[in-house]
């Protein structure tokens, strides 16, 4: 009987780490170079900070998610809808791993 009670117990153990509900933050969507702060000037001409991150993704540069001035890596580079809030401010649903998130939805955050 200890036997199945321990087993069960280590299932629910683990299966915890699959139960884990996502996460909600808000914050802003930028690039890897960058980071919190996108330098005026930097690409030789005045650009937004959407036009910079798309920059500078285009050479090489992750999105990155910044909140509350941590710099947050995304994990699903690919994940649809990223380059169209490059540079906003953004509700940002998802799983985070160590300083990585794995977004599962993502969209302009309310003024």
């Amino acid at each position: 009987m200890k036997i199945i009670q321990l087993g069960a117990m280590l299932a629910v153990l683990a299966a915890a780490p699959v139960l884990a509900a996502p996460t909600t933050w808000t914050g802003t969507i930028s690039d890897s170079m960058c980071g919190v702060k996108h330098m005026p000037g930097e690409h030789g001409t005045k650009v937004s900070d959407g036009e910079c991150t798309r920059m500078c993704v285009t050479k090489g540069a992750k999105y990155v998610f910044v909140t509350d001035d941590k710099v947050l890596t995304i994990a699903n580079q690919q994940f649809k809808g990223l380059d169209a809030v490059a540079g906003a401010r953004v509700t940002l649903t998802g799983e985070l791993k160590g300083d990585a998130i794995t977004v599962t939805k993502l969209e302009r955050a309310a003024k």
